[in-house]
């Protein structure tokens, strides 16, 4: 599903109309993956400190495969200690938890934590950035590249991204619930309550079910927010980047939100297993197979949305090899003549095209 609405989006002041201006911007679901608004959503700009959005993943997916431990004790480094911009004021040497570390980027937006983490994590910042490159690549996304892990671009060439690229980043990092925990929280402290983080997500305190994620500012950049919220079972992301205002972020993102919530709902598929018939698997080691529906869960269909029918579509047969998650037909989702969701009907499964060896060694088989 596809809405394309300008992002020149007026709010009501004192009964006026304040026009909000931002350069980009985009409103996904986050259970779907479906685009509800979006003006400028491909064009580069620079992100600031949203770019964290994608540190953020890497450092995650780093302690989630045991490479890092949340526990591990970290040096802070010479490097790490000359950020500037937003910091937790590093000293060379000092020892600091992953876990503190990773609350001072996800709250605070910390430049020394972040990058810090980055050498933890891949040895330098610098192989780091090359990490969060191949990670653009691994996600088939076309309209970022990043050269260092904070976002700080005044001396950077060619470091940028996109609002549809930060909100696909973002469906990716919302799947950690530690990051959830950290980014939902507007007060909190380090070393023992010496050194405070304030939440630089204004949301947090004023949102009805924000759960996140990341502003960012410079003056190359403008004001940028990624702004994740969650109500009745869907979740929502937008990202804003370049309002002229700090507030002019934060009420931007509240309209695309609110209209996300007022207008969309996540409804369940019920497809009817007797309709989704074998497909023939012609010169295959296996001569039929069932395909099985592809994230077929739910949709994201308007709230005026009546009834759902749905059409079967197969293939009659298919050449081996097939491989797992190959398209064998799909089902077309239809409200009255309008389809409003198209589901993959694919592969659960390999199977080989037949070889002269496979046929020798099935007859032994019945020898």
């Amino acid at each position: 599903m596809f809405i394309s609405v300008p992002s020149t989006i007026f709010a009501q002041e004192e009964n006026k109309k304040e026009e909000i201006k931002v350069k980009s911007s985009i409103l996904m679901c986050m259970d779907t993956g479906d685009i509800i608004k979006e003006e400028n959503a491909y064009e580069h700009l620079s992100p600031a400190s949203v770019t964290k959005i994608m540190s953020i993943l890497l450092i995650m997916e780093a302690i989630d495969s045991g490479k890092i431990g949340l526990d591990d004790m970290v040096a802070a480094s010479e490097n790490a200690v000359s950020k500037g911009g937003s910091q937790i004021w590093l000293e060379v040497g000092e020892m600091m938890s992953v876990n503190d570390l990773l609350k001072a980027v996800v709250i605070s937006s910390a430049n020394d934590a972040c990058t810090l983490l980055s050498e933890y994590v891949a040895g330098s910042d610098t192989a780091f950035v090359s990490m969060m490159n191949d990670k653009v690549k691994e996600l088939g996304l076309k309209d970022s590249n990043f050269e260092n892990c904070t976002g700080l671009d005044d001396n950077v060439t060619n470091h940028y991204s996109c609002a549809y690229d930060l909100a696909v980043i973002a469906r990716e990092v919302m799947k950690y619930d530690i990051v959830k925990n950290y980014s939902t929280v507007w007060l909190d402290s380090l070393r023992g309550g010496e050194t405070e983080l304030n939440n630089t997500n204004k949301l947090v305190n004023k949102y009805n079910g924000i759960t996140g994620l990341k502003t960012g500012t410079t003056s190359n950049a403008g004001f940028c927010l990624c702004a994740t919220a969650e109500r009745d079972g869907m979740s929502l992301v937008s990202v804003v980047l370049g309002a002229d205002t700090s507030d002019d972020r934060f009420d931007m993102s509240t309209q695309l939100l609110d209209f996300g919530f007022a207008n969309y709902k996540l409804s369940k598929i019920n497809l009817d297993a007797d309709q989704i018939t074998s497909v023939k698997i012609k010169n295959g080691t296996v001569k039929s197979i069932v395909p099985v529906a592809n994230n077929s869960d739910s949709i994201l269909v308007n709230k005026s949305s009546g009834e759902f029918e749905y059409e079967y579509k197969l293939k009659e047969s298919v050449e081996a090899p097939v491989r797992k998650g190959d398209t064998l037909g799909e089902v077309l989702v239809m409200n009255g003549n309008e389809q409003v969701a198209s589901i993959a009907l694919v592969a659960e499964c390999n199977i080989k095209t037949v070889t002269f060896s496979y046929i020798f060694n099935e007859l032994l088989k019945n020898i």
